[in-house]
């Protein structure tokens, strides 16, 4: 009872989070799961953190949809692509030990951190046009970011967000809504290779779905507000992901 309970609240962070900025799920979710849930398999943890960051991507979808922010077809090229590359990372991801994984990744997460403060927000009105080469490489940026969400067992919505800002030039805030149909699809393909390995306790994934309704809501509510103001969300985005590195790198080093 007192682990469901905990694990709802870990639910609810990234069901914030998730809502919030479309990314820092599942680097959250994780180290909860380990940490203060006290699942002892690491592997576990990503396997049922995959279920619940799936689950939880796909409410804050439902209500990004309401506000008309997300970008479809983009959001669904880029999905696409990704899935099979998070399929195949997730296959690789479960071979190697966690702990050299996240501490590399952590450097991953600073240096994309660094990069959105630097790049800003477009300011210009935008266009989206699907043509060739935006299609192109929107599958590129998909495939890329489905890899590394697989092989590290995250939604990847703060590799996606740049990904969708990248190929199409649309402006952040939708592409964080954008980004949740990404997060979606990997954090289920991911699920369900981990799943098939037995590495996914059901349990905590409910109490964990759950938790993220209630953030979900307070996420949603604040990006609204936040988007009124110029730039805000890149720099809380940006903020999130160099925190959460920080203290995976901290954690790392602590371990040796």
């Amino acid at each position: 009872m007192v682990d469901a309970i905990i694990a709802a609240i870990g639910g609810s962070l990234v069901g914030f989070s998730l809502a919030l900025v479309g990314g820092g799920g599942s680097i959250l979710a994780v180290p909860w799961l380990v940490y203060a849930v006290g699942m002892a398999s690491p592997h576990a943890a990503i396997g049922t953190s995959a279920v619940g960051v799936g689950a939880n991507a796909l409410i804050g979808l439902v209500g990004k949809t309401r506000s008309g922010a997300v970008r479809w077809k983009p959001g669904l090229i880029f999905a696409a692509a990704g899935i099979l590359g998070a399929a195949l990372g997730s296959i690789a991801g479960k071979a190697f030990d966690g702990e050299g994984l996240l501490a590399l990744f952590a450097v991953l997460m600073i240096i994309v951190g660094a990069l959105m403060l630097r790049r800003g927000e477009p300011q210009s009105p935008h266009r989206l046009a699907l043509d060739r080469a935006t299609v192109v490489k929107l599958s590129l940026y998909g495939i890329s970011a489905g890899l590394m969400s697989g092989f590290f067992g995250i939604g990847g919505g703060f590799l996606i967000v740049p990904g969708l800002v990248a190929a199409t030039a649309m402006p952040i805030f939708n592409a964080m809504a954008t980004s949740l149909v990404a997060v979606t699809s990997f954090g289920f393909t991911t699920a369900g290779s981990y799943a098939l390995s037995g590495l996914v306790d059901w349990g905590v994934a409910g109490a964990f779905i759950g938790g993220g309704l209630i953030g979900s809501v307070a996420g949603q509510k604040l990006a609204v507000r936040l988007a009124l103001a110029r730039g805000a969300l890149t720099k809380v985005f940006a903020a999130l992901i160099v925190a959460v590195a920080a203290y995976m790198l901290w954690e790392a080093a602590a371990a040796i």
